[in-house]
């Protein structure tokens, strides 16, 4: 039986609300949503922060419930851990009227996990602003918040999250901050400009991506493979083909969806012989790519039916 509101603030004022209780916060007006938060801030910061995790698990798998009052509220919460979740909590949130409270944890907050947390959902209004969906000074609020932190970065965490969230831009700046990263002595960075070089859609980056394809590293292999795929980068496919038997899988997965999203025939045909492979994974991953191609590069259906029977014959004569 659904809780009346009232009822709703006596059980969060126990600390004994259950996952199907908290429903009831979903769509809350300002006034409500204070008097509920009121409520919240009386508990301890783990049972707060247990709230406000289970808010936004709850929220991630539902899209009709909304808890964006609350979380905004939870922003200003005096505990590291309840900012963060609420920050993550708002991850889907496009209201511009967002972005200066984002650029104020960016800017002000105590703790690296919070201003990482917030350069990084800082990124979707300068995705957003990059595509004309809102107007420019939410725009230019956001990336300026993101470019005055990038200089006075304490952390390198935060410094990749303001890096990854800035390569959305087209500002001219963008690139040389990303060739600087490249350069640094961090490896931790030199992946986030990786990443960022993908992001930044420019095939100017092509060959560096292209060059961490036999990275050591397999972190690095698999935002290289990515960026390829980002980029289209079209010189890479045959290192692509080869890293699709690498030893990591999600280096394996990243190679895949690359293919998918160059484009041409040799990739073609490699997604098609992977979707025959024997190994669960490939297969089921060159099948999502494969219709990731369809989707991209125009209809596969009738190739990849005449493919698979003949490999199927070939089988048959074994």
């Amino acid at each position: 039986m659904k809780l009346s509101f009232e009822e709703l603030l006596a059980v969060l004022e126990s600390g004994q609300a259950a996952r199907t209780d908290l429903y009831g916060l979903s769509n809350l007006d300002r006034a409500q949503a204070e008097q509920a938060w009121a409520v919240c801030t009386g508990l301890s910061d783990d049972a707060r922060y247990q709230m406000i995790q289970e808010l936004a698990d709850i929220a991630a798998d539902d899209f009709e419930v909304n808890f964006g009052e609350l979380f905004r509220l939870a922003l200003e919460d005096e505990s590291a851990d309840v900012r963060r979740m609420a920050v993550e909590g708002l991850w889907e949130d496009e209201d511009v009227r967002l972005v200066p409270q984002l650029a104020a944890r960016l800017l002000e907050d105590p703790s690296a996990a919070v201003r990482s947390a917030a350069a990084e959902s800082l990124g979707r209004f300068v995705l957003l602003g990059e595509l004309g969906k809102i107007r420019d000074r939410p725009y230019s609020q956001a990336f300026q918040a993101l470019l005055a932190a990038y200089d006075v970065a304490d952390s390198v965490e935060v410094q990749r999250r303001i890096l990854e969230s800035l390569s959305y831009a087209s500002d001219e700046v963008v690139p040389g901050l990303i060739e600087a990263a490249y350069r640094h002595a961090d490896e931790r960075m030199r992946v986030s400009a990786v990443f960022a070089m993908g992001r930044n859609g420019d095939d100017r980056w092509g060959p560096d991506v292209m060059r961490e394809l036999v990275s050591p590293n397999p972190e690095m292999r698999y935002e290289a493979a990515r960026a390829c795929g980002e980029i289209e980068f079209k010189d890479a496919v045959e290192s692509l083909i080869e890293l699709v038997e690498d030893v990591d899988v999600q280096v394996q997965r990243a190679s895949l969806w690359a293919l998918s999203q160059i484009g041409g025939d040799e990739a073609r045909q490699a997604l098609l012989a992977c979707s025959h492979s024997n190994d669960t994974l490939i297969y089921d991953v060159a099948r999502e790519a494969l219709r990731e191609f369809e989707f991209l590069h125009g209809d596969l259906s009738a190739l990849l039916f005449d493919f698979l029977e003949d490999q199927e014959e070939g089988d048959n004569l074994e």
